[in-house]
């Protein structure tokens, strides 16, 4: 189930970088956000294995 979860979190991420022309003005503010969440599932992820 993380795995699944890692792997949905980084497809969001990738999705949400500023590739589109209405989209330059966004900055990186959305796939900062999400790689925010994700670095937090990583660690929590890697804190429940030990």
């Amino acid at each position: 189930m993380r795995l699944v979860l890692i792997v949905l979190l980084l497809l969001l991420l990738l999705g949400a970088l500023p590739a589109w022309p209405y989209s330059t003005g966004w900055g990186y503010y959305p796939s900062g956000g999400l790689g925010l969440i994700l670095v937090i599932v990583l660690i929590l992820a890697l804190f429940r294995r030990t």
